[in-house]
């Protein structure tokens, strides 16, 4: 049972990624549809964040009251028919509304599935959450390589997404059903409706913030440097995505091993090292294939921080759903908000200070990775 219950996670995780990785690598398409520049797509890209924060301290009830097998099913095939609203918006007030909406169910669905994740790994005994994130990363690898393909021929994005969140749902719905029935103990409190990240959450999720900020940095914009700031190519510019995604799975497959042998607060140093000269490669890069790496290295540094922060978050007392969501409003609203930072930025400025910002952030990760040490002992 545990062994299908592990599966179906990576399932879960893997369909989620690869509704981000999606619409990530569609972005450009996006923008000329819609008809906005820099600016206006940034200013969308809030959104998302938006819905995030307003829906994630929702999630701790969510998690608390509702069985965490039919609560993830459900919120992840919601999370996939979300992609559809965005490639269907013809203006940028409609494309706000509907990235409010995905922003919302992607911070849910996240919740529900990492409280998940967390449960297989007490019951398994040992660590499994890098490799879990590793199948997220894999699923955006999936979905940006696909988009590649459909950005290369032609393929109109309404379409596009349309099948791929078809695709998606059955895939969610067939692989759910190996989840673990799972409810709270019953003299465990009920956490409030709208519960704020707790005071031993923060610690944990400013960690995250600077690794997901750098995520949502490498999966929404890496797209658009590579081709409006080196002239690359609109499949060269997805390919970036791709290969983003590429070095997140294989750093994460191995993520676990890793944190055995050095523990988590030196394997985070040394992860925000590489990440940070993957973010100094990009700002100085002058033609694609350069960037490319950069963002690759960008991949391999941020990698394991986020499992981390979730399996720590979820070990602190005995209410994980709570505390996942704690470190989910933070982070993933963090990374849903960057995008739109970032965006802001270039729209002053030039894409590469936004990425000078990304790197100023993975320093402050590096430094702070000492958050991590107890929790993962």
């Amino acid at each position: 049972m545990l062994t299908r219950a592990r599966v179906a996670t990576s399932i879960m995780f893997a369909v989620h990624g690869s509704v981000t990785g999606t619409f990530a690598a569609r972005l450009p398409w996006i923008a000329d549809h819609v008809g906005v520049e820099v600016g206006g797509l940034g200013v969308a890209l809030l959104m998302p964040g938006v819905g995030a924060l307003l829906a994630m301290p929702l999630s701790g009830r969510l998690v608390h009251r509702y069985d965490l097998r039919t609560l993830t099913r459900l919120l992840m095939l919601c999370w996939c028919l979300a992609l559809v609203p965005t490639a269907l918006a013809g203006s940028l007030p409609l494309l706000c509304a509907a990235l409010v909406l995905y922003g919302a169910t992607a911070g849910v669905a996240d919740v529900a599935m990492n409280a998940h994740a967390v449960v297989v790994e007490e019951r398994l005994g040992r660590s499994v959450m890098s490799g879990f994130h590793g199948f997220w990363s894999l699923g955006g690898l999936a979905g940006s390589s696909v988009a590649a393909l459909a950005a290369k021929f032609g393929v109109d994005g309404r379409v596009h997404f349309a099948a791929a969140a078809a695709v998606l749902c059955v895939i969610a719905a067939v692989g759910a059903t190996g989840l673990l029935p799972h409810r709270p103990e019953p003299e465990v409190d009920e956490p409030p409706a709208f519960a704020l990240p707790s005071r031993a959450v923060l610690p944990i999720g400013l960690v995250g913030l600077c690794a997901v900020f750098a995520e949502a940095a490498g999966l929404d914009w890496s797209a658009l440097y590579v081709r409006n700031l080196l002239d690359g190519s609109a499949s060269t510019a997805a390919l970036t995505v791709a290969i983003f995604s590429v070095a997140m799975a294989l750093t994460r497959f191995a993520g676990d091993a890793v944190v055995r042998q050095l523990g988590a607060a030196l394997t985070v140093r040394i992860a925000a090292g590489c990440a940070l000269a993957g973010a100094v490669v990009v700002v100085l890069a002058r033609v694609p294939v350069v960037a490319i790496v950069g963002f690759g290295l960008v991949g391999v540094g941020i990698a394991v921080v986020v499992p981390l922060v979730f399996a720590a978050a979820g070990r602190l007392d005995d209410q994980p759903g709570r505390n996942i969501a704690g470190v989910a409003g933070i982070a993933y609203g963090s990374s849903l908000i960057a995008p739109g930072v970032l965006g802001g930025i270039a729209h002053l400025s030039s894409l590469t200070i936004s990425f000078i910002l990304v790197a100023i952030l993975l320093a402050a990760m590096g430094a702070a990775a000492g958050a991590l040490r107890a929790r993962n002992a």
